[in-house]
């Protein structure tokens, strides 16, 4: 059977059951540009809250990354500590990396409260160093987590490896045992149906076209043009990530979308899949221009990285199969003879900076620059801004950091450059 070029996830679920919407309301108290988890999680909280809100789509409910990823729900962030540190200092740095322990237990929370039905398992992650330089990092890197974040983190050497992963290739791991997994199409759908119970109203097929300030009866309000109309709103949440459009200008020019691929495995054998993950971990290797990868509740390998930097089109897609099949062989040569049935592509939310971002723009609340690290981070950022405009205290510690617009050549709608950035990390990783 040839290769499907769809999304595996897609396929253990039906569409979300969003009842048809009827036509767009004058005027609501929020209005959320994008239903993937952060929108959809925002929507939740400020329905819960009895605010009126309507969540805009241009696709339908979960539609991007949201329903695409590997379903890894994990701590920490894509830059190392000492880099935050030199960075930010070590005060804010704490509190990010609480934030990002939190982002775990919310999505929990969430899932616990509104008993959605997502395989979620706190199974934890593996980071597994490809050359032993990356593996004598590891030490530090647990002391300074220990000492600075109060979180513990396992070395593993090579030699026990094997019970971690079933592989010869790597050096030695690092085990994070707060990290979790789950379906991301069956989360997203879950948080889609959970805000509309709370009272939202989700519009799919609905483009925001424009955003506009104005001043109505003294007070400062935005009219959102939509291709099914036009919608009055007190505040605005640009939750729509690596898809952000021309309508936002200012954040659209800050997003680098970066093209993120998967392949998936037919079903293996309970002992087969037993020997690839023995503790069924979250995996991903330490190289710049990683691979991640996973089992599925049903066993199948699911194995994805940046076979292509540019965002996902039908070639990127198509290409991606043989790149990453011959690097999923170059971890598990057992699966050599075994077919892969699914591969997908989806596109993910990069910063120049490499650091998630929130606060307000063009007087638009946002959250974007989520890396990979979007199942947990953005239902966080959601919920967080969701509060923030109800009028909590805002202690979102990536608010307020400077944020950088990202070069013409790697900016969404002008990503001409993204094969050279995709160059200097295979040069990266070959030096370091």
């Amino acid at each position: 059977m040839p290769i499907q070029e769809k999304n595996y996830w897609a396929t253990t679920i039906a569409s979300p059951s969003i009842a048809a919407a009827a036509d767009l309301p004058d005027s609501v108290d929020v209005a959320v540009v994008g239903a993937g988890f952060c929108g959809l999680s925002a929507a939740r909280a400020l329905a819960k809250r009895g605010v009126s809100v309507a969540v805009l789509e241009a696709e339908t409910s979960g539609w991007g990354a949201s329903s695409r990823n590997g379903g890894m729900v994990l701590t920490g962030m894509k830059l190392p500590a000492p880099t935050l540190i030199k960075r930010y200092g070590i005060n804010i740095v704490r509190e990010m990396y609480a934030a990002s322990l939190e982002t775990i237990d919310c999505v929990e929370q969430i899932i616990r409260e509104e008993k959605i039905d997502c395989d979620f398992s706190r199974c934890g992650h593996l980071e597994v160093a490809c050359k032993q330089a990356h593996f004598d990092g590891y030490e530090e890197t647990a002391a300074l987590t220990r000492r600075e974040f109060n979180h513990e983190l396992r070395i593993i050497p090579k030699k026990e490896l094997r019970a971690e992963i079933g592989s010869d290739i790597y050096f030695g791991g690092m085990v994070d045992e707060t990290s979790a997994g789950l379906n991301p199409a069956r989360y997203v759908a879950g948080l889609a149906n959970t805000a509309q119970r709370a009272g939202a109203c989700l519009f799919d097929h609905t483009r925001v076209t424009s955003v506009e300030p104005e001043m109505k009866n003294g007070a400062r309000k935005f009219r959102v043009k939509t291709s099914r109309g036009t919608i009055g709103a007190r505040e605005v949440v640009l939750a729509s990530g690596a898809y952000t459009t021309e309508s936002t200008p200012a954040l659209r020019k800050k997003i680098i979308p970066i093209g993120s691929y998967i392949i998936a495995t037919e079903s293996l054998s309970a002992e087969l899949a037993r020997e690839l993950s023995p503790r069924n971990r979250m995996i991903y290797d330490s190289k710049h221009f990683l691979y991640y990868y996973r089992l599925t509740p049903d066993n199948r390998m699911l194995f994805g990285g940046r076979a292509a930097f540019f965002p996902e089109t039908e070639n990127t897609v198509r290409q991606s199969a043989e790149i990453l099949r011959r690097g999923m062989i170059s971890v598990y040569p057992q699966l050599r003879d075994t077919k892969v049935e699914f591969v997908w592509g989806g596109t993910l939310d990069f910063t120049l900076d490499v650091m998630p971002h929130a606060g307000k723009i063009d007087g638009m609340y946002f959250a974007a620059g989520f890396a990979g690290h979007g199942v947990a981070a953005a239902t966080w950022f959601g919920a967080k801004l969701a509060g923030v405009i109800c009028g909590d205290p805002n202690d979102i510690p990536f608010d307020g950091i400077k944020f950088p617009a990202a070069p013409f050549g790697l900016r969404s709608g002008n990503t001409w450059a993204l094969p050279l950035a995709g160059a200097w990390y295979r040069i990266l990783d070959f030096f370091t």
